[in-house]
């Protein structure tokens, strides 16, 4: 089954700008939650607890 989420431009224009060549937004976000579930949270570059 197929759900549709209605984002914002602004959120729609920030993931894309997130995107790899060729990789349409569905999948960044599919591969974002693929992270969080793997390592409980997102890492941020130069960030440390």
């Amino acid at each position: 089954m197929t759900q549709t989420l209605e984002i914002s431009d602004d959120l729609k224009d920030r993931l894309d700008s997130h995107c790899e060549d060729g990789q349409s937004a569905e999948e960044l976000i599919a591969e974002l939650v693929s992270m969080y579930e793997t390592e409980g949270a997102f890492l941020q570059e130069g960030y440390s607890e």
